[in-house]
């Protein structure tokens, strides 16, 4: 089977693989392979039914998704790499990294989460009217930014989230479910790399995604702390779910500050 697409950029060691999140794409990387490629060998794929990367809803799994990526890893003979996941994506760099051992030197998980059992019915309550796939995917991306967003920007990703067949995305959100509630904790504890948790915001008791603050912790964070004892979490305040749009520059330097030297696991 061909590999996903992929574009490879650069040189340097370590390398720095970026995986993007649901409905997303490796343009969202853009401005870390600029900043990264000078000195790493970086690497952004696109995920199966995403992007320049074809896939069916019958394709699309968290684990598929991890396999993919360790099978560029292995194609392009990468040394040891860092993997950088943001949002699902950090689910994917997770499996990844437990698939391919020998190319993995470090995972960045970048505004990360997990679902609660209780959004199965959620989800299936949605998927069973005509438009509420498509106006979820509307909050949920619309929620992702805040005021200090660039609208443009904001508007050009909630644009192609909606585009991501309905089909894939569906078979997605409950795959994520799936993975968070069977799966995630489990593969948590059986990283044997360094792993960083660069967080920015999280939902409350309504539901709503808010910004976090310095010194803010949650169950998710309570969770990954609990699974990788030694993680390193760094927390970009006031600000929405894209910190690699958003906040460039506070992003890149928490990768530079990773991978020069990368916590103890």
């Amino acid at each position: 089977m061909p590999l996903i697409h992929h574009v490879a950029t650069g040189d340097g060691r370590p390398p720095v693989v970026l995986v993007h999140g649901f409905a997303c794409g490796h343009t969202d990387w853009d401005a870390q392979v600029a900043h990264l490629s000078p000195r790493h060998r970086t690497v952004a794929v696109d995920l199966r039914g995403h992007g320049a990367s074809p896939g069916t809803a019958n394709e699309c799994s968290v684990e598929r998704y991890g396999a993919d990526v360790a099978e560029v890893m292995r194609a392009l003979a990468l040394p040891p790499a860092v993997l950088v996941g943001h949002s699902m994506g950090c689910r994917v760099v997770v499996e990844a990294a437990l698939q391919a051992p020998e190319h993995t030197a470090g995972l960045v998980l970048v505004d990360g989460s997990q679902f609660a059992p209780k959004m199965e019915a959620a989800f299936r309550d949605t998927f069973a009217t005509p438009e509420g796939y498509a106006n979820l995917v509307q909050s949920w991306f619309r929620d992702m930014f805040t005021t200090k967003s660039d609208s443009a920007v904001a508007a050009a990703v909630t644009e192609r989230a909606g585009r991501l067949p309905r089909p894939i995305g569906q078979r997605l959100m409950l795959d994520m479910l799936r993975y968070d509630v069977g799966r995630l904790s489990t593969s948590l504890s059986g990283l044997r790399v360094p792993v960083m948790a660069i967080q920015c915001t999280f939902r409350d008791e309504q539901g709503e995604r808010r910004s976090m603050a310095k010194g803010q912790t949650t169950p998710y964070l309570d969770m990954l702390r609990a699974r990788v004892p030694s993680v390193r979490i760094e927390i970009i305040e006031d600000t929405g779910h894209f910190p690699q749009l958003d906040e460039p520059a506070r992003t890149n330097a928490l990768i530079d500050s990773f991978l020069a030297a990368p916590p103890a696991r």
